[in-house]
């Protein structure tokens, strides 16, 4: 099991990866370098990214790199599948495609990983988990007790977690544009990071009632305000 810790985002992205016959040691190097370049473009805080500038109208969408077209697709189709709750635009400074970005770039490196002959692969971008190759075992964290678990999850695929134990009340629901106030985290398991990472936002916003709106594989768990767990079905199997 190779393990790298890179610093990225305001956050620490962990990749593990079990190497097969032909894997090409070069690619972490690639996958580690494109999580940095996400950031270059996408950061919010830096002055000269590319979404920095466009929110300024310095630089026009058709100029931008295509990565940038690419992810605010994905912020129109996060948006139309949550009913609005993901909402890019919501932001007073202009468009925020921020809330899916480290879920885009950590799955985007997985896949890379994994095409380069890697045979299980667990891409952390902080806390938030695209894995490729087989289920593997993931701990949720219990939003008012970090040094405890509030479930574990077999995952194939992706799993996200939205909570104000994290950043606070960082998280604005656009019907108010105000902090979201509801429950104290919400979990979506699912095949893409990207989505899972945007449905569990919106799905933090929403609380409990937000669990009807997941499909197309994706299952969800929000535990409450009163710190009762609500599952959408079967999230994985989940030991509680």
């Amino acid at each position: 099991m190779t393990l790298v810790v890179e610093e990225a985002m305001g956050t620490v992205f962990s990749v593990r990866l079990e190497p097969g016959p032909d894997a090409d040691p070069t690619a972490i190097d690639r996958a580690i370098a494109g999580i940095h370049a996400a950031e270059a473009t996408f950061s919010t805080w830096r002055d000269d990214s590319t979404i920095s500038r466009l929110r300024r109208g310095e630089l026009a969408l058709g100029d931008a790199p295509p990565e940038v077209a690419e992810v605010l697709d994905l912020c129109h189709r996060a948006h139309r599948l949550t009913g609005g709750l993901f909402d890019a635009w919501a932001s007073p400074d202009g468009v925020d495609p921020t809330g899916i970005v480290k879920g885009w770039a950590g799955q985007r490196a997985a896949e890379a990983l994994f095409a380069a002959g890697y045979t299980a692969v667990n891409v952390n971008a902080g806390g938030d988990v695209q894995i490729l190759g087989g289920p593997q075992r993931i701990g949720v964290r219990s939003p008012d007790r970090p040094d405890l678990l509030a479930c574990v999850v077999d995952v194939d695929g992706a799993i996200a977690t939205s909570g104000r134990y994290e950043r606070g009340g960082h998280l604005l629901d656009p019907r108010t544009g105000r902090p979201a106030e509801g429950p104290l985290s919400a979990t979506v398991v699912g095949p893409e990071l990207w989505l899972a990472d945007a449905l569990a936002t919106a799905l933090f916003v929403e609380g409990v009632e937000g669990l009807a709106r997941l499909g197309d594989g994706y299952t969800g768990l929000v535990i409450a305000a009163d710190g009762m767990m609500h599952p959408s079905a079967e999230i994985g199997r989940a030991h509680v």
